[in-house]
């Protein structure tokens, strides 16, 4: 089953490709909302990864034609054990593939924008070095970031909900209304001309060889 958004674009111009993952949309109380705001933003194609193949069987060829006509990359998940659903990262292992995405000859996403919005089900005060989760959220960030460097990729601010197991409904339709909201003006956002150049992450051949 293919729960992908096809939205028209207009001729010649890039769109937005957002990838949602939870493995339970009827447990979810947060990604749900966002998911239904992103798709009301003209411009982006929604995919549900957990619709489109629930048998983990994904169409690279297909993914990878997707991003590539992309300007701004969306990983939209619920964290967890501190990272993502385990479809996401497999569409990562699969689809971000070297010589396509990274590594010699692997230029097809350079320049692209690269999104995490995130949920969390802790709070905000966990994640503290005196919390339980024992560090700050952004020492959890530094796979997301790399990843996006790897490729060539701008590694945008995330958009992050603490406690959604308990914040309130107006907390989360006003992230909802903000997600719409960037999804709309990218990438017209005022902190962009504030980023620092993507480093240069160049693989050399000799430490991925051929195996005969």
């Amino acid at each position: 089953m293919d729960d992908l958004d096809q939205t028209p674009r207009a001729p010649g111009k890039q769109g937005i490709y957002l990838l949602a993952a939870h493995p339970d949309w009827r447990e979810s109380r947060v990604t749900r909302r966002l998911l239904d705001a992103a798709r009301e933003v003209p411009g982006v194609q929604v995919q549900d990864l957990y619709a489109s193949y629930p048998d983990y069987d994904i169409d690279v060829a297909a993914e990878q034609a997707r991003v590539a006509a992309a300007r701004l990359v969306v990983l939209l998940h619920p964290i967890q054990w501190y990272s993502m659903p385990a479809l996401q990262k497999l569409w990562l292992d699969e689809v971000l593939a070297y010589g396509w995405a990274y590594g010699p000859g692997g230029t097809a996403l350079q320049g692209r924008d690269l999104w995490l919005v995130a949920s969390t089900g802790g709070p905000e005060a966990s994640y503290h070095p005196q919390g339980y989760n024992r560090y700050f959220f952004d020492a959890f960030l530094p796979p997301y970031e790399q990843t996006a460097a790897l490729c060539g990729m701008r590694f945008l601010p995330p958009l992050l909900l603490h406690g959604a197991h308990s914040v309130g409904e107006q907390a989360v339709a006003d992230h909802a209304r903000v997600l719409g909201e960037r999804l709309a003006s990218h990438p017209q956002w005022p902190e962009i001309d504030d980023l620092d150049a993507c480093p240069a992450c160049e693989v050399p051949q000799t430490d991925r060889p051929v195996v005969l």
